[in-house]
């Protein structure tokens, strides 16, 4: 689920495969809309398809011309990117 407020989508729940689609198409159409930074405070569980929604979302920002910062990145979504070797390509802040 993706809650708004002003610049900022505030990701809550799951970023598991079976709601990475919904995550993605929403998380989108709201950078469209002008969104800067993703908040992944409420995020409670994460695996392969977390770490492809967010760099969905940043593909989707960098086509569009605009940056994105992701925040309060939870120590199991480091954790999975680490492993993956993509933690630098993230724009943690």
């Amino acid at each position: 689920m993706i809650r708004v407020a002003n610049d900022r989508i505030a990701v809550e729940g799951s970023m598991t495969l079976p709601g990475a689609t919904a995550l993605l198409n929403e998380g989108k159409a709201l950078l469209a809309q002008g969104v800067t930074v993703v908040d992944l405070a409420g995020v409670t569980e994460v695996d392969s398809s977390g770490i492809s929604v967010v760099f969905g979302w940043l593909r989707a920002a960098r086509d569009a011309g605009k940056s994105i910062r992701i925040t309060n990145v939870p120590a199991n979504f480091i954790s999975l990117a680490e492993v993956y070797g993509v933690t630098e390509q993230l724009p943690l802040g």
